[in-house]
């Protein structure tokens, strides 16, 4: 088996030591360990195919669902969320958006998405379609989300996706703060009515029309 040298050994041996039988522990180390790579329900496969023990779940990870030579890669470019930074009011819809790059050898397969893996979920969406990007190529991913009741910071990990299940490139961080008076939300609506009231590229200009009320001219 051959396991990536950025994959913390020694962790892995602290966390077997630590003797815990403590289901929802073991998954949410197990969800640490592989980089938010799989959801609580994955998790809970590996752990229970492996009897709970967290390296061992850790080993079957890398044999069966490791990656692959020459599969889809995905670096992500930057944030581009209107308003990006400022907070949120509770129980307000905003979106989020991230501009990713197809940064491997070859087209991504048909049917990717980008999924809700693991943290706070912000909203009722688990997953978006994203289209085939050729190699180099970049596109923008927005997803609804919905800011909690409460105030306080929230962070959530998405991943791209192919149509099988099979996780690649970066895990995506979706940070949150909420609080009373948060301006975000408003700073979007701003920015769609801005859009909705600007001119339409190659709208031709109609011409002013003519008061049928005016006199004529000469008279």
């Amino acid at each position: 088996m051959d396991i990536d040298n950025d994959l913390d050994l020694n962790l892995l041996q602290q966390f077997s030591c630590l003797g815990t039988t403590d289901r929802d522990v073991l998954i949410g180390q197990l969800q640490k360990v592989l980089g938010y790579q799989l959801n609580t329900t994955e998790c809970a496969f590996f752990l229970d195919m492996n009897n709970w023990n967290l390296q061992a779940a850790v080993c079957s990870y890398f044999d069966i669902d490791g990656p692959k030579e020459n599969g889809p890669s995905m670096t992500l470019i930057k944030d581009v969320t209107i308003g990006d930074g400022e907070a949120v009011p509770p129980n307000t819809r905003f979106v989020k958006t991230w501009r990713i790059q197809n940064t491997g050898d070859t087209d991504w397969p048909p049917a990717c998405s980008l999924k809700f893996v693991g943290g706070d979920h912000l909203g009722h969406m688990n997953r978006v379609s994203v289209e085939s990007l050729r190699p180099g190529h970049t596109t923008d991913v927005s997803v609804e989300m919905a800011s909690p009741g409460k105030p306080g910071v929230y962070q959530g990990q998405w991943r791209m996706a192919t149509m099988t299940g099979q996780v690649f490139g970066e895990v995506i961080w979706a940070i949150l703060t909420v609080a009373e008076g948060g301006l975000l939300a408003v700073t979007q609506q701003m920015e769609a009515f801005h859009q909705l009231g600007s001119p339409t590229h190659n709208t031709p200009i109609c011409p002013t029309a003519t008061n049928p009320f005016a006199s004529p001219k000469g008279s």
